[in-house]
């Protein structure tokens, strides 16, 4: 599937940009690029917006995850889980919050006397966007990595005279590190390669090499300047996909039994309740205003607005985006559990595991982009639609089980197949009940990614055929208050349906009820 719906298509980008391009008309091209004051800054702001991106949320996140995993309050485990929520909405519904806010008429807006323009055409809007989705994921890799500290080590180094400042640098940062550029690794790689923040909150000026491939393709039929861009773009982010590779497979191996955590302080003095509602604020202003914008713009609607949402197009995009989600996640599903238990199998095989990363470094643009170029004739067949789908969202599943297939003890393992379990009764029975939570997480995360799915759509899909995403953009391209209002409703029925799929990710198993004993 990776070479049919990927591989291929990339190679007939490259096809297009470079093979049936004259010398004189790409050098042209490239010169263009090199020496154009647009594309120049094009390039250099889809850069820069990713790299200001990862520098505030290390920043701000590195505080904010040594707050979380050394300080224990009423609801520590609450807001742990909180830190997923923002990475499964749609940048749609994002974008729709960061708009609700710092919009026109937006919430902040109306209260700082700025009706008139907002923070529209201004860089500030997708940077706040970009840490709205990133910084929980720095935050939670920080977590991470400070609760793989050894109590024992820590210990040592304080009473051989450490201050707490000099142990962080000395026992924790050593340990965090890792960690923190894996995260920073997926949070460039989101930011570099993203289309729908970009193309909602970027506006003309602000626009990343993203849409502008996009604009070449759809508005101005460039398809060998956007296929040169789009090979540039999958290099870098190639690049980056192989480093989060190698450092995710670093940090797979098993603990030590003999590992402590380090146990959480209680928040008694002035200073960690200070230090406590700071790193709570800021979450909030970052991660939970938008969606509490959303929330507010639906709650005070009237109902003449929420009737909207019962019209024909809406129903169809509802059913349209239910019926595709579910139907890539079956797909997706089967994708990754393949691809994980392959990569399990020949762990010396570094590029096995790095396939999986394949669809995360072509973006979701390049990849629709390849498919048009490469089946013109199935470009508005479901079954290409659906299998883009699945394409975009297996990833997920693949990385969270092969990484439980990493921590599996092989103690267990041996021991089952000792007892006469055959591979298939082994898995069944072993190691299926081992992976589930991951395998659900990573199942959770796929489904939210095919609620969202925006680019694809957008190129592969026919008018009959529209979901929710594309139903809010045309709604926001529309002109008038009551268009907006609408896209903003939409807004909240597609955040609702990542909420249910945050729901999947973080409800509990039963543990309490009995379980039914069977032999191997």
């Amino acid at each position: 599937m990776l070479a049919l719906l990927l591989l291929a298509p990339v190679g007939r980008l490259a096809l297009e940009g470079f093979g049936q391009q004259s010398g004189p008309a790409l050098w042209a091209f490239l010169t263009l690029l090199l020496q154009d004051d647009y594309w120049q800054w094009r390039v250099v702001w889809t850069l820069l917006q990713a790299g200001v991106t990862c520098l505030a949320a290390l920043l701000l996140g590195l505080p904010i995850a040594w707050v979380l995993a050394r300080l224990e309050f009423v609801g520590r485990t609450a807001v742990l889980r909180l830190l997923l929520l923002p990475f499964v909405v749609p940048t749609l519904v994002a974008a729709l919050g960061v708009l609700a806010l710092f919009g026109p008429s937006g919430l902040l807006t109306q209260a700082l006397g700025l009706e008139s323009h907002g923070l529209q055409d201004t860089p500030w809007l997708l940077l706040y966007g970009n840490l709205f989705f990133n910084l929980c994921l720095v935050v939670r890799a920080g977590v991470d990595g400070l609760e793989n500290v050894s109590s024992s080590t820590l210990a040592a180094a304080r009473t051989l005279g450490a201050s707490p400042w000099r142990a962080f640098w000395r026992v924790e940062w050593p340990v965090l590190q890792p960690w923190l550029g894996a995260g920073l690794c997926l949070v460039f790689l989101q930011c570099f390669a993203g289309f729908g923040l970009a193309l909602v909150l970027g506006g003309q000026r602000y626009a990343t090499v993203e849409v502008e491939i996009y604009t070449l393709v759809a508005h101005e039929l460039k398809l060998a300047e956007a296929s040169i861009l789009a090979i540039g773009m999958l290099l870098v982010t190639a690049s980056i996909a192989l480093v989060y590779a190698w450092v995710e497979k670093s940090l797979a191996a098993p603990k030590n039994s003999a590992f402590i955590p380090v146990l959480c302080f209680p928040v008694q003095t002035a200073g960690r309740r200070l230090a406590l509602g700071a790193a709570l604020a800021v979450l909030a202003c970052v991660c939970a205003a938008p969606l509490l914008a959303i929330a507010w713009v639906g709650l005070t609607a009237g109902s003449q607005a929420w009737a909207k949402l019962l019209e024909p197009d809406v129903l169809d995009a509802l059913g349209n985006t239910l019926m595709f989600s579910g139907i890539a996640l079956v797909l997706a599903t089967a994708l990754g559990l393949l691809h994980a238990l392959a990569a399990a199998r020949k762990p010396e095989r570094l590029w096995l595991r790095a396939a999986a990363f394949l669809p995360l470094v072509a973006s979701p643009v390049t990849v629709a982009f390849g498919l048009l170029l490469l089946y013109p004739q199935a470009s508005a067949s479901l079954g290409l639609l659906l299998a883009a789908y699945a394409l975009l969202a297996y990833p997920f599943v693949a990385r969270a089980v092969a990484s439980s297939l990493d921590s599996l003890p092989a103690n267990v393992l041996l021991a089952a197949r000792s007892l006469g379990a055959s591979p298939a009764r082994l898995f069944w029975r072993v190691t299926l009940p081992l992976i589930r939570p991951a395998l659900r997480r990573g199942m959770a995360f796929a489904a939210a990614t095919a609620l969202g799915e925006f680019a694809v759509t957008l190129f592969l899909s026919r008018p009959e055929w529209a979901t929710l995403s594309t139903l809010i953009y045309e709604r926001l391209g529309r002109p008038g208050s009551a268009n907006r209002e609408t896209a903003m409703l939409l807004s909240c029925l597609l955040m609702t349906l990542a909420l249910l799929a945050f729901w999947a990710i973080e409800w509990p198993e039963n543990s309490n009820r009995p379980k039914k004993q069977t032999p191997l």
